[in-house]
């Protein structure tokens, strides 16, 4: 599975800020693999505006349509106008693996619930337009035995084919290579057997 998410660093975030009714409404997003991402995230941003009105939120912790590791936040907001619709905004982007939160300053005009449902959605989604995105491929482990010879070589094709080598192993009875694999992608080792000719064993059904 494929699924675009933020293209930022651990601590960073993107940021933007609009205006509706002399209320203004500061976006944060940022990455999110771990619920613990969010939960800094939100930190960070009460740190910064301690004196808000609210810091409303929402984050999906994992790929989009994850059903588990997920939540959002009116922080105080009449129920349902802002945690909500911040999430029903990210889970319409597609993206997966993002947390986000909505700083609130009241300006002196009451925006109605439907009022605030949309301003709540109109800050995160303009800070989605703008934000850098990257794309996560999952991936799971296959073991492969090359002899020493042929290491370079498996290496050179794993490089090619956008397959990372997550782990190595040197035995008496070869390299063991842990390739992380595209879930997506069939287990087909046929070209890279040719370019071993043939010095090359799957060791997959041992790959957890």
């Amino acid at each position: 599975m494929r699924y675009p998410i933020p293209e930022l660093a651990p601590g960073e975030w993107h940021e933007s800020e609009i205006e509706v009714e002399k209320s203004r409404f500061i976006a944060w997003v940022a990455h999110a693999p771990k619920v613990a991402d969010f939960e800094a995230l939100l930190a960070e941003a009460r740190r910064q505006h301690p004196n808000a009105s609210h810091h409303c939120s929402a984050y999906i912790a994992g790929p989009p349509g994850e059903q588990v590791h997920i939540g959002f936040s009116d922080d105080g907001e009449p129920g349902g106008t802002a945690g909500r619709p911040m999430f029903q905004a990210l889970d319409g982007d597609g993206i997966g693996q993002v947390g986000a939160v909505v700083t609130r300053y009241f300006g002196g005009t009451k925006l109605g619930t439907g009022g605030l449902a949309r301003a709540y959605t109109q800050a995160l989604v303009t800070a989605l337009e703008s934000l850098p995105r990257g794309e996560c491929i999952e991936r799971r482990p296959l073991k492969i035995r090359v002899d020493f010879a042929g290491e370079a070589d498996a290496r050179q094709w794993c490089q090619a084919q956008d397959i990372p080598v997550q782990a190595v192993d040197y035995g008496a009875e070869g390299v063991t290579l842990t390739l992380g694999w595209p879930s997506e992608r069939t287990t087909d080792l046929s070209e890279l057997s040719t370019r071993l000719k043939g010095r090359i064993e799957s060791l997959d059904h041992q790959a957890g």
